[in-house]
């Protein structure tokens, strides 16, 4: 059983727990459900730099990132920075994250928001839209084709932007479908944990043209982004790197300043 198999399994306990104590007509009162949001997809089409800059305390891989600087301080710097989105980790066991930490980065950017997420149940998208979320991620290595399609189907109709990430030729074949507005590929190889870059590239061909291409881990420096550009990435997300940083927004400012030269 690998990390993501012991993470989808706990995820199903925590959705089940968490429809018990919290009832979706509660989370559609919230204020924040009625907010249109903003679209990503839209926005990576126009941008020269397409970076999608994540806010992550901890992972499996790395136990700890940046447990010092807040949400509100990241994601305010992010914003100042240029970046076209901000990835925010929600998961709590694995990643250190939380819904408040959504809602943290909404009421201090406008900025568009995904929720970074393993989605298995459409309860979550219901979440993600009365939390401030723009965009959520569907994870293609964890939901079958039938999964996809109703998940993504209901995003739509909350107006949420949909990201799909992929890892492999056979992943990106079974998720082809037009209620998605991104396709990402995850430069991680999930069972080694090794990164590199060659995914995206290999990858990149097979993705239809309608879609807004995302290049996703392993991106560290200018080079590899200008490199995808050339295989039409337009969205580019960047995790550890600012976050291992002491200010992740100075640093996405700088990247984002070298990448526009």
């Amino acid at each position: 059983m690998n990390i993501l198999d012991k993470i989808v399994i706990d995820k199903r306990k925590e959705v089940d727990l968490k429809k018990r104590l919290i009832p979706v007509w509660q989370l559609e009162a919230s204020v924040l459900f009625e907010r249109p949001c903003n679209s990503l997809a839209t926005l990576l089409k126009t941008s020269k730099t397409g970076i999608i800059a994540e806010h992550k305390r901890r992972s499996p891989s790395k136990s700890v990132i940046n447990q010092k600087v807040s949400v509100a301080e990241v994601a305010e710097g992010y914003s100042n920075a240029g970046v076209c989105g901000m990835s925010v980790l929600t998961d709590g066991k694995y990643f250190g994250g939380s819904l408040d930490d959504l809602l943290l980065a909404r009421a201090s950017v406008n900025t568009p928001l995904l929720r970074k997420e393993f989605i298995i149940d459409e309860y979550q998208l219901i979440e993600a839209k009365a939390h401030g979320a723009d965009v959520i991620l569907l994870i293609a290595a964890i939901l079958n084709r039938n999964e996809i399609s109703t998940l993504s189907k209901l995003a739509k109709d909350l107006g949420l932007d949909v990201l799909l990430e992929v890892h492999n030729e056979e992943e990106l074949h079974k998720s082809i479908m037009p209620t998605l507005d991104m396709l990402g590929v995850n430069n991680r190889n999930l069972k080694t944990f090794d990164v590199t870059i060659e995914t995206s590239k290999k990858l990149s061909a097979l993705i239809p043209d309608e879609f807004v291409k995302v290049s996703e881990s392993g991106i560290s420096a200018i080079e590899p982004i200008k490199e995808l550009q050339e295989y039409g990435y337009q969205g580019f997300l960047i995790g550890e790197n600012f976050m291992k940083t002491e200010n992740p927004g100075q640093s996405a400012y700088e990247f984002i300043k070298a990448l526009e030269k």
